[in-house]
């Protein structure tokens, strides 16, 4: 299958075809979408945009496909200038969630219709190995109706593939698929990617999609990017509240820096000690925001004699223990801290019960430092 792959998306060499947005910003009137928006995707990547509604993910994909036209900037494929470049006049093929096939032709010659247009020699021959690729072969002569959603969603890669694009985008490609369907289709895109070897741009709103799949992440917010880098770098040590809010859960605390320990430093969160290094701060002095994913966390009864004194350590009243099978849930009132949520694999201890009260720990390699003026609600809904 990979020989096929290589045939049908690298026939001609698309190496070498950096795409680089350079202080690109896009306004709608009074409104900036995009605010001068600078980006290096290198090619072969898989590159994925996050973000909320409205955080100009879309509006940049949109740019780069040539369906809008930046305000100020410029944008180049290869080195080469696309920024006044028609939509069909650049290496570009995008797939929408919606797949706009065209739903009185077969399938084969959904995937066939772009080469035919352009006059390519053989295109049924090369769409066919394009359904191959993405394993439809055999329904070739069906319509999109006869599909399923998964389905469709492959036809219509298949016909973006089939045209050899430098980079291909992804805009919210899975969002009409159920939960299981969508994940099955994570793991499909990702081999596909790696076997063909081209760019990938992936829009979405979905953490969990974006990490699954990307080999890079952009976190967007405001029409710039807040952080960049694998999703492991970008999930254990976020730079800002909203990255760290937004990409998973984050209990996030302020308070003073208190205590200069060498490799390390102590702030003061409501009257508890909380150590983390200094490696994993941005703040060594004055006041920082310090965060701890739940996961990071365990709870202990107040009286359980597993219990040694530590630093990092909140006493609370469980408000709330919500049982999702591998896992329960527990949301903490901490006094002077608010609610504190954390999470206890189901090993077959005795749940904690709403109104008790339990400690919370964790090991000062597990936190994380923002600067002392990161608001901590950014990026949920209590902004």
């Amino acid at each position: 299958m990979v020989q096929q792959v290589q045939e049908v998306a690298q026939t001609g060499d698309n190496s070498g075809q950096d795409l680089v947005l350079s202080h690109v910003t896009k306004r709608f009137s009074d409104f900036v979408a995009v605010d001068d928006l600078s980006l290096t995707i290198p090619a072969g990547s898989f590159f994925a945009l996050l973000g909320p509604s409205g955080c100009g993910k879309t509006t940049t994909l949109r740019m780069v496909a040539g369906l809008e036209q930046p305000s100020s900037g410029t944008i180049s494929i290869g080195g080469r200038d696309v920024t006044s470049l028609p939509s069909h006049q650049r290496e570009v093929n995008t797939v929408f969630q919606s797949y706009a096939l065209f739903p009185h032709m077969s399938i084969l010659d959904n995937v066939s219709f772009g080469l035919k247009r352009r006059r390519v020699r053989n295109p049924d021959a090369m769409a066919k190995e394009a359904l191959e690729m993405v394993e439809l072969g055999h329904l070739a002569a069906r319509k999109p109706v006869q599909l399923s959603g998964g389905q469709q969603q492959r036809v219509a890669l298949a016909r973006a593939l089939v045209n050899r694009p430098a980079v291909l985008l992804l805009d919210e490609p899975l969002g009409a698929l159920d939960m299981k369907l969508r994940r099955q289709m994570q793991v499909e895109l990702k081999a596909i990617q790696t076997d063909v070897g081209l760019t990938f741009i992936h829009v979405t709103h979905d953490q969990e999609e974006a990490m699954t799949m990307a080999d890079t992440v952009a976190v967007m917010n405001k029409g710039r990017v807040e952080q960049m880098g694998d999703p492991r770098e970008l999930y254990e040590l976020p730079r800002t509240a909203f990255v760290a809010n937004f990409l998973g859960k984050s209990n996030l605390m302020r308070g003073p820096i208190t205590e200069d320990l060498g490799d390390a430093v102590a702030v003061d969160v409501s009257g508890v000690r909380v150590v983390l290094p200094k490696s994993r701060s941005a703040a060594h002095a004055g006041s920082a925001v310090v965060g701890v994913r739940p996961e990071k966390m365990r709870i202990l009864d107040i009286d359980d004699a597993a219990y040694s004194p530590t630093a990092n350590q909140l006493v609370g009243r469980v408000v709330d223990a919500s049982f999702t099978g591998i896992i329960t849930e527990y949301i903490v009132d901490v006094p002077g801290v608010g609610m504190v949520g954390t999470f206890s694999q189901n090993l077959g201890q005795r749940p904690a019960a709403p109104g008790e009260r339990v400690r919370l720990l964790w090991e000062p390699e597990f936190s994380f430092g923002l600067p002392g003026d990161e608001e901590p609600a950014e990026g949920t809904d209590a902004v």
